[in-house]
């Protein structure tokens, strides 16, 4: 067999132990890997590489397309990114898959019945990671959703539940506030669900659909989520479903892929040969699928599920009563080598098969049509109650624009606020047109410069606009 390409990196903390142990599995299954290593995460940040990777890193990524990865320590403070986001991000990894399943009664958990896969957005959302200070007192994150990259990750959502045999697919959303992100999540959803009319399709609001799944996973199946929410509830059903270190994940693009267990590189634990490789392992079984290698990770998987049966267990999922022996990650591994070839007698065997690359694609977006209609000017200012900031801006106009709100943290303020509401020294002053008619660029200049020469420290614009006559800006609370 012609040996795979792939690189890897054995990342910081326990990563050099459970890679190193994953590796030897790998090759006493005979995988077919030719690996090219590169160093990321601690030592490359403390070079002063911001990113945690070097460019001849990124060229050997482009190069296998496969990435297998350790979990990596990024440096407290300011100035350092995430690696995992910037790998996402640059390569098009848009989509991450991480299945939780549970391993009852060899490894504790109030849920047995557990096998959810969560299908996560990878790539936008407020992972976009656009911030900004404006005032003494108020910092921005963006939330930035779009619809050809919600549609991406909806349908590769629905293709995988129908090449995998399951039955429905849940979309957690908080579309009853976000009514213009997740209410595009929410909409491209049920678009596509329609296009598979054998799959069962349900809409769940984030918070009482996270309770249901902590409550009771077993009703679940796959779950595709926007960004943030998709990375918190995995990271709860891995924990729920016995340990979040037994769980592995996919990130999957259109050329390029990456796989890593989901949790930390666990500093207080490493060189201590204690640390449990089943995450990364695990993750690196979705690689060898990925890459054509279906027989070595049914053999490998089936070892690993045998070796939790048997009772041979790290200290993190011990259990007295239940476990048989209390390993390291080295003997863990040698465990599980001794087990290639057997299947387990009570948990479920698996069997993985060749399959084809998901292929997903957004569709052309249609042209509408796009007016301009006002502006939301936000200014930095503490001088007084909000009627004393109205009363001014209600003088200032160009053309048909004129004050129609003030808000401050997004709640109405003036005309006609409450005096209970709190107020910061950042104000959203909504200008419109008075006749709904558009207007242009130059009309909202000319707003600009009278409140920039009359003192005001404008720190934001945000131009509205309608689309096909429909409003692109959300409406005001209170």
């Amino acid at each position: 067999m012609v040996k795979t390409p792939i690189t890897v990196a054995y990342g910081d903390g326990i990563g050099p132990e459970i890679m190193t142990a994953t590796l030897d599995i790998f090759d006493a299954a005979g995988a077919q890997l030719e690996i090219e290593t590169i160093e990321i995460g601690e030592k490359v940040y403390l070079r002063g590489g911001s990113s945690g990777i070097e460019a001849d890193a990124w060229e050997s990524l482009r190069r296998t397309k496969v990435f297998l990865k350790a979990p990596i320590t990024t440096p407290q403070g300011g100035g350092f990114k995430s690696l995992n986001v910037t790998t996402r991000k640059a390569l098009g990894l848009y989509a991450n898959v991480r299945p939780a399943v549970s391993y009852a009664p060899f490894v504790e958990t109030k849920h047995p019945l557990m096998n959810v896969v969560i299908v996560r957005e990878n790539e936008e959302d407020l992972y976009a990671g656009i911030e900004h200070r404006q005032t003494q007192d108020v910092y921005q994150c963006l939330k930035v959703v779009s619809r050809p990259g919600t549609e991406k990750i909806v349908r590769y959502a629905f293709e995988y539940a129908r090449s995998n045999g399951r039955k429905k697919v849940t979309c957690f959303v908080k579309d009853n506030i976000m009514k213009f992100t997740d209410g595009l999540f929410t909409k491209v959803f049920e678009e596509i669900g329609v296009e598979y009319p054998e799959i069962e399709k349900e809409h769940w609001i984030v918070d009482i659909g996270a309770a249901k799944l902590a409550d009771n996973p077993s009703q679940f199946d796959v779950i595709v989520m926007p960004n943030l929410y998709g990375d918190i509830l995995s990271d709860v059903a891995a924990q729920i479903s016995g340990s979040v270190g037994l769980a592995g994940s996919a990130n999957i693009g259109e050329q390029c892929a990456m796989f890593e267990a989901i949790h930390g590189s666990a500093p207080r634990r490493a060189g201590q040969n204690l640390a449990n490789p089943s995450g990364l392992l695990l993750g690196a079984v979705m690689m060898l699928q990925h890459i054509g290698q279906p027989d070595v990770a049914t053999k490998v998987h089936n070892a690993w599920l045998k070796t939790l049966e048997d009772g041979i267990h790290t200290y993190d999922i011990y259990r007295e009563g239940t476990s048989k022996e209390k390993v390291g990650t080295k003997e863990f591994a040698q465990a599980v080598i001794a087990r290639l070839g057997q299947t387990p007698q009570t948990l479920p065997a698996v069997e993985y098969k060749e399959t084809q690359a998901l292929k997903v694609e957004a569709k052309p977006s249609i042209d509408q049509k796009k007016e301009l209609v006002g502006v939301d000017i936000f200014v930095n200012w503490k001088d007084g109650a909000p009627k004393d900031l109205g009363s001014v801006l209600e003088t200032f106009t160009s053309s048909k624009l004129g004050l129609k709100v003030i808000t401050n943290r997004g709640v109405k303020v003036f005309p006609d606020g409450f005096p209970e509401t709190f107020c910061t020294d950042h104000w959203r002053c909504r200008f419109l047109t008075t006749d709904g008619s558009p207007i242009n660029h130059g009309q909202i200049i000319d707003l600009y410069t009278q409140m920039t020469n009359a003192g005001y420290d404008c720190i934001k614009t945000e131009n509205l606009y309608t689309f096909d006559g429909v409003a692109g800006y959300s409406a005001v609370h209170g």
